[in-house]
């Protein structure tokens, strides 16, 4: 859990855009629910990000993704995990595609982290395999 928090951390910093206070609160407050592994928390944290990624608030949806991984890690359920990978990489691309300034290093970690995932669906592994194509058009093809 402290690695992924570490990466949400690092992910959000690096994508430059700061948080709101109302943003802020929200987090805090998906942390405190945060507690417990469950299918309903996986549900919502994936409602949670899809409502935010459909607002066009990448950052906020890329941290309810990262709250789906830690979920589905919880739940032993890799397959689950290997989307939230992707899912969260794509906020990232997102927001670079809005503002090219933004690190995709922490996206390509997580796409390459999805792909070594061997639960991982075929549709999911075509998914991270494109979103990883994308990256490495702007950060190269070596780590």
């Amino acid at each position: 859990m402290k690695k992924l928090f570490a990466l949400g951390l690092v992910v959000v910093l690096t994508m430059g855009v700061p948080m709101s206070r109302a943003a802020h609160q929200e987090q805090q407050e998906a942390a405190a629910e945060t507690q417990v592994v469950s299918w309903d928390n996986w549900r919502a944290a994936k409602l949670k990000a899809e409502e935010h990624d459909g607002n066009g608030q990448f950052v906020e949806a890329l941290q309810y993704y990262l709250e789906y991984i830690r979920q589905a890690e919880g739940l032993d359920r890799p397959d689950i995990v290997a989307w939230g990978k992707n899912n969260a990489a794509y906020m990232i691309i997102k927001r670079h595609k809005q503002d090219q300034t933004v690190d995709l290093a922490p996206a390509r970690q997580m796409l390459e982290e999805g792909l070594a995932i061997g639960q991982a669906t075929e549709d999911c592994r075509k998914a991270l395999e494109s979103n990883l194509a994308y990256v490495k058009m702007f950060l190269g093809s070596t780590p």
